[in-house]
Formats: C-alpha cells, sequence, structure tokens
C-alpha cells in the first residue's frame, strides 16, 4: 500500500515537449515483470483491494520515520511499540475501508496483525540502532530528467551523510530478503535511486542498504558510475518498450509467479479473462499519475 506525500506537489510536471514522460521504480517494475499489469495500474487505473502484508509495509515505514523525529535517547524498541496503534489508527482514519480488512478493533485478527506488526519493529532494532543514527533525509522525494526528457522519480526511505560527505541509501523492506536469482531484482530500485541522486547531486552514492525486516536481513551493494550508466540505459530501454506498447496497444501478460498474488487474474486473458476497453486519454499524458511512495 502506498500513502500520497506532500512532496507530490513539487514534482515537475509532464508536458509532451521539456518533459516526455515519467518513471518510478515502481511501475518500471512492474512493467517488466507484466506489460499488462502496468496498463491495469497506470493507465486503467484500477483500484486493487488492501491487503495485510501491503498496510504492514506502511505502518511500519510510518513508525520508523516518526522515530527519527524524536530524541536520540528515546528511539527505543519500547517507543516504537508505542508508536504503532496510533499510526495504524491515522490510517484507518485516512482509509476508513482498512477497518474492514482486519475486522473490528480488538478482535482476534487485528490483534495478531498488531503483534505480527511488533514483531517486524523488533527485528528492525536487532540490524540497526536509532540511537546511533541521524539520517540526513527521510521519505525523500527524489526525481532528475535524462537527456532523453525522461523523468524519473521516486521516493526514498531514508538518505544517510557521513562526515566526509558520502552517501548512504536506505530502504526498508517489511517481508523477506529475496534469494540470490532474484537480487539483481531488488537492486534495480535502489540503482535507481543511486542514478537519481548522481544526476542531480554529482555524487554516485558510496552504499545501498536494503534492510528486510521479515527475516531481519541487510542486503549491501556498493555501486560505481559504470553501474549507474548501465541502470540508465536499462530504464530508458524500458521507456520505450512501454511507449512502443502504447502506440500499438500491446499490453501483453507475461505469466509467472507474480500471477499468484495479482488482484486482476479475472480479467487476464492468460487466466481467461478479457481486459477492458482501453480508456481514451490527452496527448501528453502523465500515465503513472501523483508520484506516490516506494
Amino acid at each position: 500500500m502506498e500513502q500520497e506525500s506532500p512532496a507530490v506537489r513539487v514534482s515537475t510536471p509532464v508536458d509532451g515537449v521539456s518533459v516526455l514522460g515519467a518513471l518510478s521504480p515502481s511501475r518500471a517494475g512492474d512493467f517488466m515483470s507484466c506489460p499488462l499489469l502496468y496498463r491495469f495500474r497506470t493507465i486503467d487505473k484500477l483500484p486493487e483491494p488492501f491487503s495485510p502484508e501491503a498496510v504492514r509495509g506502511t505502518v511500519i515505514h510510518k513508525v520508523l520515520e516518526d522515530l527519527f523525529d524524536l530524541p536520540a535517547a528515546d528511539r527505543t524498541q519500547e517507543q516504537a511499540a508505542d508508536m504503532l496503534e496510533p499510526a495504524w489508527e491515522a490510517l484507518v482514519e485516512q482509509e476508513p475501508m482498512l477497518s474492514e480488512m482486519l475486522g473490528a478493533k480488538g478482535g482476534p485478527e487485528i490483534t495478531a496483525w498488531l503483534a505480527n506488526c511488533r514483531s517486524v519493529l523488533t527485528r528492525y532494532f536487532s540490524l540497526e540502532d536509532p540511537q546511533r543514527l541521524e539520517p540526513a533525509e527521510r521519505e525523500l522525494y527524489v526525481e532528475a530528467l535524462l537527456d532523453s526528457k525522461l523523468l524519473l522519480r521516486g521516493f526514498v526511505d531514508r538518505i544517510d551523510v557521513a562526515p566526509d560527505g558520502s552517501i548512504r541509501v536506505v530502504d526498508y523492506k517489511s517481508g523477506n530478503a529475496p534469494s540470490e536469482m532474484f537480487e539483481a531484482k531488488a537492486l534495480f530500485q535502489m540503482k535507481f535511486y543511486a542514478l537519481v541522486i548522481w544526476k542531480t547531486r554529482g555524487i554516485v552514492p558510496a552504499m545501498l542498504q536494503l534492510v528486510y525486516l521479515g527475516n531481519a536481513q541487510i542486503l549491501r551493494y556498493v555501486p560505481d558510475e559504470r553501474d549507474l550508466l548501465a541502470t540508465q540505459r536499462k530504464v530508458e530501454a524500458v521507456w520505450h518498450a512501454i511507449r512502443l506498447a502504447e502506440e500499438t496497444s500491446d499490453w501483453r501478460p507475461n505469466p509467472g509467479r507474480q500471477c499468484s498474488w495479482c488482484a486482476h487474474q479475472a480479467i487476464c486473458p492468460a487466466w481467461g479473462g478479457t481486459p477492458p476497453p482501453l480508456p481514451e486519454r490527452p496527448d501528453p499524458v502523465d500515465l503513472e499519475g501523483p508520484d506516490l511512495p516506494e
């Protein structure tokens, strides 16, 4: 689940002249995973049901963001646990339908879900000591316009800056770390952010760090300019493929493991369904709509 941020207001508009299109790592990942899923999410803008796992990630992110608003001495495991229910209640106030997903307050489902969230937060404290960290920026909206007039944009969970100016980009994941076979896919998002930071600040981040709270693991990667140039070529290739799919209206499904958690099986040709007609839209159009935190 994703929440809008006030930072969305500073996003450069897609005008079809200076900016031909926009892409975030999540939408690029959608297209690489399944072009039809990209279409459903960005062109049809089909709603998707809330899931306990996605909402857990949203709440955990909020707690970890707010934790660093406190004085260092107060950033304790107990304090984080106390912040959990208020973060959940604030989210329900924003999205009342969430209360139906986990049942009545005090019921067994919501009680078990909150207990699981507390376990996830406990794992965070086994990986980092927030009392010894002073992030430079949190939930930071970043964007960079490439020479191709493609706007790269997204939200970074945390940026740490060392006294020597070196940058560490940190992203929290409430699930488990991927196997080695899928590490490259997980790192694509981080290299995307590193590319944007390099383009805007002229500094290649010294470290990319994925914090997996599901099984208490940290995935670290040290990028270099060659890595980021390769990422730029990959992102632009994805964008060209998206443009071609737009021109030909050819949004093919890509059946695979991801189908097991896709919300759109009923209208997917790979599962015997029929997609809705493509909506009419003006040109140019910002397919991604308002940018949202990853």
